[in-house]
């Protein structure tokens, strides 16, 4: 009787999965995607579902642990007949599902800066490319107004997303002149606490000229990392951190007194006003007070939010524009979609290379664990998802 009951309930909703790390060293950043999802999916349904359908939200733990992301996917999908699935933080949970994916002609929609080189049918990202976050950090250090470094630390977690942003930023230093000799490139593995050595040999390198250290460590780490700073004196004055994966929610549980005037690049911050994200804040916080969510009172945005709330959105937009949730017939009607994001701008997925273009934003960290923008482009950038300092790109751009 049960399984009957369930199919006719099945039938009145659509299934969205949400595929995000609640537990293990991605936990820190992954948890806050999760619950973002589920606020949007609230927001929609409150407003009449999709197609006249309330979505129904299928959660799933992958655990930090990479092939576990690919065999949840696969139940979500073959299972729970899922239309759609956000999801995945690190690009090594990414390159996990991907087969599964294009195998059984499902959509990802992945929320995260990466490291591009890679565009699927089946996959929507709705983060940055390198030209829409590591280029434009790196200009900025390079600059008068960042400092003007001339050296630099390429720190990162030892998986493909950092290794392949330094291949890309090592030959964009190149062409701006930069020797080998001044480019130290340091890897740690995920989880890792122990950066008294590491920062010392920071402190060391940067006597030899003024010095930046670009930061694409990921997860917990982030933590320690500049817990070691703040030990250490090493201060944003003496050499500038920028990074890549440290926003508001990472720096929540960490003191931030230390870390003031460090940078991070990204194409979103809380702290932007406008009365779009003002109205973004005022939901999230009413949602997590709601929902009794851990530490209720002190939660934050931050730009992978900003990302899966616009994805969400759009999506319901194309099913709505394809009358279907058929994943042909739903990515021909993401091409050219728009969506008023909290960052300012209506951003735009691309009509052919599935990415948004996003504008980008540098912030220096505030006492309060809070940014404040100290560069922008003037609006959102189209992406590069193969970058033109890789040999061999040059023809892969589908312009």
């Amino acid at each position: 009787m049960l399984a009957a009951g369930t199919k006719a309930y099945a039938a009145d909703t659509i299934k969205i999965g949400i595929l995000h790390s609640l537990s293990g060293t991605m936990a820190i950043s992954e948890t806050s995607l999760k619950d973002v999802a589920l606020m949007t999916i609230d927001e929609i349904n409150a407003k009449g579902g999709v197609m006249g359908k309330k979505l129904e939200a299928v959660v799933v733990d992958p655990a930090s642990n990479w092939p576990l992301f690919a065999e949840k996917a696969r139940g979500l999908i073959a299972q729970d007949k899922v239309s759609v699935v956000f999801g995945c933080w690190t690009s090594v949970s990414r390159k996990s599902v991907l087969p599964v994916f294009k195998e059984l002609n499902s959509l990802l929609f992945y929320p995260v800066q990466y490291e591009g080189e890679e565009l699927e049918k089946n996959v929507f990202y709705t983060g940055a490319a390198p030209n829409q976050q590591a280029i434009p950090a790196v200009e900025y250090l390079m600059s008068k107004d960042g400092g003007g470094a001339k050296r630099f630390v390429l720190l990162g977690t030892d998986y493909v997303y950092p290794r392949t942003t330094n291949k890309i930023l090592r030959a964009f230093l190149k062409s701006k002149g930069v020797k080998d000799s001044d480019i130290d490139e340091v890897y740690t593995p995920f989880g890792h606490s122990d950066y008294q050595t590491i920062v010392a040999n920071i402190k060391k390198f940067a006597a030899g000229g003024k010095t930046a250290v670009i930061s694409t460590i990921n997860g917990d780490s982030n933590v320690p990392f500049y817990k070691e700073l703040g030990n250490a004196g090493l201060k944003a004055t003496d050499v500038p951190v920028v990074a890549f994966s440290v926003g508001e929610e990472e720096l929540r549980g960490v003191d931030t007194k230390p870390l003031v005037g460090h940078l991070a690049a990204w194409n979103y911050f809380e702290s932007i006003k406008n009365p779009v994200n003002a109205e973004f804040i005022k939901k999230w916080k009413a949602y997590a007070a709601a929902k009794k969510l851990p530490n209720a009172a002190t939660v934050v945005t931050n730009d992978p939010m900003e990302a899966t709330y616009v994805g969400i959105h759009m999506w319901a937009q194309a099913v709505e524009k394809a009358k279907s949730t058929d994943t042909d017939k739903v990515i021909a009607a993401m091409a050219g979609q728009t969506f008023k994001a909290p960052d300012g701008f209506t951003l735009t997925m691309d009509a052919t290379n599935h990415h948004l273009h996003k504008p980008v934003f540098i912030g220096e960290i505030r006492p309060d664990g809070q940014f404040n923008v100290v560069w922008k482009t003037p609006g959102p950038v189209r992406a590069n998802p193969w970058s033109p300092y890789i040999p061999g790109n040059e023809g892969k751009q589908k312009l």
